[in-house]
């Protein structure tokens, strides 16, 4: 395999057959254990807490990703937004992508510090 230089090459590395889901499906729950991330390839998923819509994550988007830096239960619930299908990355995945693109830890990062100010009142 060519070596993967950018972050969306390495995402479109990771699934030719992304899960497609139905509008309105719950991805996961608020308090269920999380052991995986997921990047949005069409359509979009709401993030909510309750029913606290806190961010819609696009196209390109990820969405979990704290399960796989902290195994505490999920902090929000993840639903489906019309013509939605997303790609599954697991831990292996994630640290097999970090090692080929190093970049996308910071930029993980990056996303996980932007969701964390937006539900820090003083942020």
């Amino acid at each position: 395999m060519a070596e993967v230089k950018t972050y969306l090459e390495a995402v479109m590395t990771l699934d030719e057959a992304p899960l497609k889901l139905e509008p309105g499906q719950v991805v996961f729950s608020a308090g269920e254990p999380g052991r995986e991330m997921f990047i949005v390839r069409t359509g979009s998923v709401d993030l909510r807490i309750g029913e606290t819509l806190l961010e819609t994550v696009e196209q390109g988007g990820i969405f979990g990703e704290l399960a796989l830096v902290d195994p505490a239960p999920r902090s929000a619930t993840a639903v489906a937004g019309p013509g939605c299908t997303v790609v599954l990355v697991d831990a292996a995945s994630f640290n097999d992508l970090v090692r080929r693109v190093p970049g996308l830890a910071l930029e993980v990062m990056k996303v996980m510090a932007r969701r964390l100010r937006r539900t820090n009142p003083s942020g």
